[in-house]
């Protein structure tokens, strides 16, 4: 069975660089026989965080956020798609993931970090490290990182010049431990229910 991959990404800006990754890793996940699904922050465009999902009674939560949760309760991994505002996280993947917090447990997380600049996203990638692992998520230790966003895909979305030489030769130790932990971890909770 291919594993389902949720590929979170979370920039509101208008002139989004980030997409491309995004897309494209959905494209190369899909390549490799998964079943990835992007799940955009700015399109889904949840509400500031007031209440959990869990906090709302049944079935009065509003749809977009059950429908996530199924999402993500179904999800084998995730990977987490972010830019770096300011040395931090996005607000608008940070607002997107708070909804929900049992949903995330007992699954793998990838990070693929990204800017403008030559850290590429690197400070949010370490940022995003511990907010998983808190969250419930085994993060796994490879990681993408791709500097000058702006510069790494072409106008069909395909990787070019150094930095998309770089991104195409990262990924697929990257997407094979991602593989081996969503096996790992879905093989565990077969075994044994998790404690809590």
């Amino acid at each position: 069975m291919a594993d389902r991959i949720l590929i979170l990404y979370g920039s509101y800006r208008s002139d989004r660089q980030g997409i491309h990754l995004a897309n494209w890793l959905v494209r190369a996940f899909r390549e490799r026989g998964a079943e990835p699904e992007l799940i955009d922050a700015k399109v889904l465009d949840l509400p500031m965080l007031d209440r959990m999902y869990k906090e709302y009674p049944a079935g009065q939560a509003p749809s977009a956020l059950a429908e996530l949760a199924d999402k993500i309760r179904n999800a084998d991994a995730f990977v987490f798609v972010t830019g770096e505002y300011n040395w931090g996280v996005q607000p608008g993947l940070k607002n997107l993931t708070d909804h929900f917090l049992e949903e995330w447990y007992w699954r793998p997380a990838a990070i693929v970090s990204y800017s403008a600049g030559r850290f590429a996203g690197a400070r949010a990638g370490v940022a995003w490290h511990s907010i998983l692992s808190e969250m419930g998520m085994v993060v796994v230790s490879s990681t993408i990182a791709v500097s000058g966003i702006g510069r790494t895909f072409d106008a069909a979305g395909e990787p070019q010049g150094d930095s998309g030489a770089s991104l195409t030769r990262a990924f697929p130790r990257f997407a094979d431990d991602l593989a081996w932990w969503a096996e790992a971890a879905g093989a565990q909770r077969d075994r044994v229910t998790p404690p809590y």
